[in-house]
């Protein structure tokens, strides 16, 4: 579960000319003769992706712009727009941040990983394994950043250890390797759940945005699809950061019991600490067992068919009601809960607000004609092949996400995309699913993600080092993305590459044009 760095400071100068760009757009341009909404639309989002983007502003007063200017020129309503920022989504994210606080709170997290690690081994490949998995699997359900920062001590530890042994000239390759293998299992693990990384779940909401006839996408869908990429990436770049970074000679410092010991000395897992794995257990069998899974031979029914109204019951409640349980089981000295209403402070209410802003934007898109504006701008795209076309979208979002916010990145683009698909006819699937996973793809920079940036951030490693290892990943990624969607996401995913689908044809017509 990805978060950003909150920043206060103001950049003046990228705000006034935000504006000018803004006024400038409002007064000069017209995209579209008869409609000055689409133009409008345009200069609120060129505004609010440069603020975004530059972090001009805190990222969430930036987000709370459409609530002010979509009212002020007349595109949409107030209550409707303010509507955007308040959705099951949303719970989603607090309810699953909450059960991630409660992992950190209780040294859980730190628990799970020196256990993965002391099950891995000591010979090189298998501590690059250990990191890489404990990192991805942490993931999946909290921070990328937290499990980054909680990540580098142990790495530290076995760094030091080797040196003493080994020295310093024996250790420096491994030693880059093993800092980058924590920040891209980070990633790598984020894109797995739905929860993992918020570009997913802004994909999942701004799709019944567009799209309100459309299918629903489960926790337990995109797992049961995302994994496969979660894995062959993982596999892959463990294989590649570790001949690129093997030792110059073979390293065998580290005893056997180095990673137990570590374990060792958390002692005993106690009782809170069990309370909280058996709710975490909990959560995730909820969330992936909530609806049927179809796997075409068979089915394994969801448990929400037990209830009158199954339909009424989504992913967001489930993490709400073990969210409530946390506040209501109580520690073993039964005088809090296991989780207390101070943990709310430490929720990161800006990405709470990017999500709001981003739902905002999207409906903007819509209801101004903007996104299909621009998707008709794009037609001459429809001659390519669908495999051409998926690589082409995945390749530009992979770009775009080395520079920019990967949540507002993929907050802008998603409604650009589905305006696409829907002008050339294309499933809107095939192409917004690979814009979100691509979105967190970024390897190549510091400034890409929260985890890069704190591995660099160690004076460890060279830019030259991180960016000549991740554009290599970056192409790897995007390769397998492209492969995942076109055969595995036909699969799971309601994807049909011959027929367009009639919950887009009936968005399509709502949408105003």
């Amino acid at each position: 579960m990805a978060a950003l760095p909150s920043k206060s400071a103001i950049n003046f100068k990228i705000v006034f000319l935000g504006l000018v760009i803004f006024i400038a757009i409002l007064l000069f341009v017209d995209l579209k003769p008869g409609a000055p909404e689409i133009t409008q639309t345009a200069a609120i989002a060129v505004l609010i992706a440069l603020w975004w983007v530059t972090e001009a502003l805190p990222i969430g007063v930036t987000s709370l712009l459409p609530i002010l200017l979509f009212p002020a020129l007349g595109i949409l309503d107030g209550k409707a727009i303010s509507n955007s920022y308040i959705n099951y989504i949303i719970f989603l994210y607090i309810g699953g941040f909450i059960m991630a606080l409660a992992l950190e709170k209780w040294n859980l997290h730190k628990r799970i990983a020196l256990k993965i690690l002391s099950l891995a081994g000591s010979r090189p490949i298998m501590i690059l394994f250990g990191f890489m998995f404990a990192a991805a699997f942490l993931s999946m359900w909290m921070s990328n950043t937290a499990t980054a920062m909680m990540m580098l001590p142990i790495a530290f530890s076995v760094i030091t250890a080797l040196t003493e042994v080994v020295g310093e000239k024996h250790i420096k390759k491994f030693r880059t390797g093993l800092l980058l293998s924590i920040a891209y299992a980070c990633s790598i693990g984020g894109i797995a759940t739905l929860v993992g990384t918020p570009p997913n779940l802004s994909f999942v909401r701004i799709f019944e945005i567009i799209f309100p006839s459309g299918p629903e996408i489960s926790f337990g869908q995109w797992a049961i699809f995302a994994m496969p990429l979660t894995i062959t990436m993982f596999l892959l770049t463990l294989l590649f950061l570790f001949l690129k970074y093997r030792p110059s000679s073979e390293i065998s410092a580290l005893r056997k019991d180095f990673f137990i010991k570590r374990y060792q000395e958390l002692g005993p897992i106690s009782t809170n600490e069990k309370r909280v794995l058996a709710l975490f257990v909990l959560l995730i069998i909820l969330w992936f067992f909530r609806k049927d899974l179809d796997f075409g031979y068979f089915i394994i029914p969801g448990w929400s068919n037990l209830f009158a109204h199954p339909e009424y019951i989504n992913d967001g409640t489930i993490a709400i009601f073990v969210a409530i349980l946390l506040f209501i089981i109580p520690t073993r000295e039964r005088k809090t809960g296991l989780v207390t209403w101070e943990i709310i402070q430490k929720i990161p209410w800006q990405i709470v607000l990017l999500f709001g802003g981003g739902f905002a934007l999207a409906k903007g898109f819509i209801d101004s004609g903007l996104s299909a504006y621009i998707g008709n701008q794009l037609t001459e795209a429809g001659s390519l092949s669908k495999t051409g076309l998926v690589a082409t979208v995945t390749a530009i979002m992979t770009g775009l996400t080395e520079f920019t916010s990967n949540t507002a990145t993929t907050e802008m683009m998603l409604p650009i995309i589905s305006g696409m698909a829907t002008e050339i006819q294309v499933n809107p699937l095939l192409l917004m699913v690979p814009v979100t996973l691509a979105a967190s793809m970024a390897f190549m920079f510091p400034v890409a993600t929260p985890p890069n940036a704190i591995v660099f951030s160690t004076g460890q490693l060279s830019m030259m080092e991180m960016m000549k290892t991740g554009i290599v990943l970056n192409l790897i990624a995007i390769v397998l993305i492209t492969v995942l969607t076109l055969i595995w996401g036909t699969f799971i995913l309601p994807i049909d590459l011959l027929q367009y689908p009639d919950w887009a044809i009936e968005g399509a017509l709502n949408a105003p044009h």
